[in-house]
């Protein structure tokens, strides 16, 4: 075939593409319960790991779109997740902390890691830890270009 670099089988991008949805898919109903969203649960996660922090830590932890951020946090808001407040050493930054509800939610996430393992059960730690590596350097690349 003429122009066999077009071929679908093989392109990284679509391999790419098509992991982020099935992974997004096998962790939908486990966010469910938690009444997450996977967004929401990336910014849960990252608040988890370090709360009290400005919305510009956040997006740089969690590299979710500014626009995006701001229509997350508010949803997270409203279901009392979290709260947002003016910083007192610059009232321009807006500081995010998990409420009660938010640092409780923690316990009831604790298991999701364990449970989407499973939903790949020929990949070994191994594989886990050569796979984040691998996608690290194409991120890495990307945010160079």
């Amino acid at each position: 075939m003429p122009y066999s670099q077009l071929q679908l089988d093989k392109q990284l991008c679509h391999r790419l593409y098509m992991a982020s949805n099935g992974v997004i898919r096998a962790y939908r109903p486990l966010l469910e319960a938690l009444d997450l969203t996977y967004p929401q649960y990336v910014v849960m996660m990252a608040l988890w790991q370090q709360d009290d922090i400005t919305i510009q830590t956040l997006l740089a932890k969690t590299a979710i779109d500014g626009g995006a951020m701001t229509l997350i946090l508010k949803k997270m808001q409203t279901k009392q997740l979290l709260s947002i407040s003016a910083n007192e050493d610059d009232k321009r930054k807006k500081l995010i902390r998990l409420t009660q509800t938010g640092h409780a939610l923690k316990h009831k996430a604790a298991s999701v890691p364990a449970q989407i393992q499973c939903a790949f059960p020929t990949i070994s730690q191994q594989d886990v830890h050569t796979l984040i590596s691998l996608l690290d350097k194409v991120c890495g690349d990307l945010n160079q270009a």
